[in-house]
C-alpha cells in the first residue's frame, strides 16, 4: 500500500481506533493519535493529519476532540463525528473522575506532587517528539519558516495572548498559502 492511499473505516473500527487513542493517550493524545491514524490504521495521509490538526488548533475546544469530529464526519457524517468524540472521550471521562476522587483524599502527599511532576516533563517530552516528527513532513518554504519562527517568537519570547497572535497570524498564513496555491496553478 502506498503512503497516499487510505482506509475508510467502519463505525465500529471508528469508535475502536478513538477508544484506544483516548485509553492510550496519557499524557497527551497527538502522539497516540497521529500514530494511530497514520500509521497504523492508514485512515489520513501525514499532509491531511497536519491540515486537520491545524484546523483542530484554530478552533475553540480540545485540539484532539476537533480533529476527531473533523474525522469522523468525513467517514459518517455527524454520526461519525458523535461515535469518534464518544470514543475519545468516554475512558478518559471514567478514569479522570476516579483520579479527582482519589487525588482529593491524597493531594498533600509530597511524593505524589513529586511524581506528577515527573510526569508533566515526560509528557512534554511527547509532545517535542511529536511535533518535530511532523515537522520534517511539512513541505520546506521560506514562508512556512517565517510563519513558525513568528508563531515561536510571539508564543515564547513576547507571550502574547493565543487570540491575538491568531488573529495576526491566521490571515497571513491563509493569504501566504493562497499567493503560493496560485503560483503553482500558474505553472
Amino acid at each position: 500500500m502506498n503512503e497516499e492511499q487510505t482506509v475508510h473505516p467502519s463505525r465500529r473500527a471508528l469508535f475502536a481506533g478513538f477508544f484506544q487513542m483516548g485509553i492510550s493517550g496519557f499524557g497527551g493524545v497527538l502522539p497516540h493519535a497521529r500514530s494511530i491514524m497514520v500509521d497504523q490504521r492508514r485512515w489520513l495521509t501525514e499532509r491531511e493529519f497536519i491540515d486537520l490538526l491545524g484546523l483542530g488548533q484554530f478552533l475553540p475546544g480540545p485540539n484532539i476532540g476537533n480533529v476527531a469530529v473533523v474525522t469522523g464526519a468525513r467517514f459518517h457524517g455527524w454520526i461519525g463525528s458523535l461515535i469518534a468524540l464518544l470514543g475519545l472521550f468516554l475512558a478518559p471521562f471514567i478514569i479522570v473522575l476516579s483520579l479527582a476522587s482519589l487525588y482529593q483524599h491524597f493531594a498533600n502527599l509530597a511524593w505524589l506532587n513529586h511524581a506528577l511532576a515527573a510526569v508533566a516533563v515526560a509528557a512534554s517530552g511527547l509532545l517535542l517528539a511529536t511535533s518535530a516528527k511532523m515537522a520534517l513532513k511539512i513541505e520546506r518554504r521560506i514562508t512556512s519558516a517565517l510563519l513558525c519562527g513568528l508563531t515561536f517568537l510571539a508564543i515564547f519570547w513576547l507571550r502574547l495572548p493565543l487570540l491575538e497572535i491568531l488573529a495576526v497570524l491566521t490571515p497571513l498564513s491563509c493569504a501566504l498559502g493562497w499567493r503560493s496555491v496560485k503560483k503553482e496553478m500558474a505553472k
